[in-house]
């Protein structure tokens, strides 16, 4: 993916160079010289990309060269589709500039739903003798992205302003770029929420790290987290309250990488499956399976709500995921995927928000 950002950013920038030389600025300083035109937006987007480097990065400086492109082709054929209607061409490249203004504030306000969060509630129902039950599911805060520990606490107050009955964390908490003080200060902010049976977690494909860099381990964090009462679960369950189960999945990533997760059957061949039941898996990939076991609720997070547009249609299209993001129901089984508290690497989302989920069961 990286590889195809990087690549496609390389094209957009020779491209947008040409188009540069549509603006009348750089035919008056080139003098009408193509190759002199080319050399001048060459160079403003090599400034361009300099400054966006710095500031945001450089997986998002190509995905912003990257939107720019896209707009600017789109800004042309809308631009000349006008001129074709007018029959006259104007002294002034309207389209470039138009380009380049609304890829700017189309960045700005994935950059506001990515840093913010708010609350995306569910109401749900089940004739299983439950009573109600407030759950509050987080996933994919990837602590040090668009926050640090401290940011990450005040997200949390306002979860805990919701009272949820108990919290569930569902994959990607860390990842290799969250530091050791971050991670530590984190696990103590999930140890001081006010909930009334805890909070419970599982695994995600980035929890354990990737490249041994970071100064702490997997093993770490499952220490620190068991040492602030945070109850975490690898392929196992726990019936709370003789009411419901709480059931937290390894990631899928443990197949993927030569180990063996418990499946579906497995995991609930010895519950109560008149209790509800809750499921915790950090990628929604097991829909059928979860379906035919049997168990009422799946909360799952992993795909960033598609994140970037069309990156929600690609993924729809190509069914890397059994959903994308939201609520569906199969047979007697809710699903839920959540976009996320945050992002990993890229700090843009532009066809979801950053979100915490409430559900309230009845």
């Amino acid at each position: 993916m990286f590889g195809a950002i990087f690549l496609g950013g390389l094209l957009s920038i020779v491209i947008i160079s040409f188009k540069f030389t549509k603006f009348e600025f750089i035919k008056i300083i080139s003098k009408n010289d193509k190759k002199k035109g080319f050399l001048l937006g060459l160079s403003l987007q090599v400034l361009l990309m300099v400054v966006l480097l710095f500031t945001i990065g450089f997986i998002n400086a190509f995905i912003a060269i990257l939107h720019l492109f896209i707009f600017w082709i789109i800004s042309d054929l809308i631009g000349g589709f006008i001129v074709k209607k007018r029959k006259s061409e104007t002294k002034c490249y309207y389209a470039g500039a138009a380009a380049i203004i609304f890829t700017g504030l189309y960045l700005l306000t994935g950059a506001f739903l990515a840093y913010n969060v708010w609350e995306t509630s569910y109401e749900l129902s089940t004739d299983k003798e439950l009573g109600n039950l407030k759950v509050a599911m987080i996933a994919d805060s990837h602590v040090g992205t668009t926050f640090d520990g401290e940011g990450f606490e005040k997200r949390m107050m306002a979860l805990n302003d919701t009272k949820p009955d108990i919290v569930v964390v569902a994959g990607d908490f860390v990842d290799d770029d969250t530091t050791k003080e971050d991670m530590i200060k984190s696990c103590q902010v999930l140890g001081n929420l006010d909930t009334k049976y805890g909070v419970y977690f599982s695994f995600g494909n980035h929890d354990k790290g990737y490249f041994n860099s970071r100064g702490y381990t997997g093993e770490d964090l499952l220490n620190e987290l068991e040492k602030n009462n945070v109850i975490v679960l690898q392929d196992e369950s726990i019936l709370l309250d003789d009411r419901f189960y709480v059931i937290g999945r390894q990631d899928r990533s443990v197949d993927m990488m030569g180990g063996k997760r418990a499946g579906m059957n497995e995991l609930v061949k010895d519950l109560d499956k008149s209790k509800y039941m809750i499921v915790i898996d950090h990628q929604p990939h097991d829909y059928e399976a979860q379906a035919e076991s049997g168990v009422d609720l799946v909360l799952s997070g992993h795909t960033h709500g598609g994140q970037v547009f069309p990156g929600n249609l690609v993924e729809a299209l190509f069914r890397t995921d059994d959903k994308v993001y939201g609520h569906e129901k199969r047979g007697n089984t809710d699903f839920i995927v959540t976009s996320g508290i945050s992002d990993w690497a890229i700090i843009f989302k532009t066809c979801c928000y950053s979100e915490f989920v409430t559900c309230n069961i009845k």
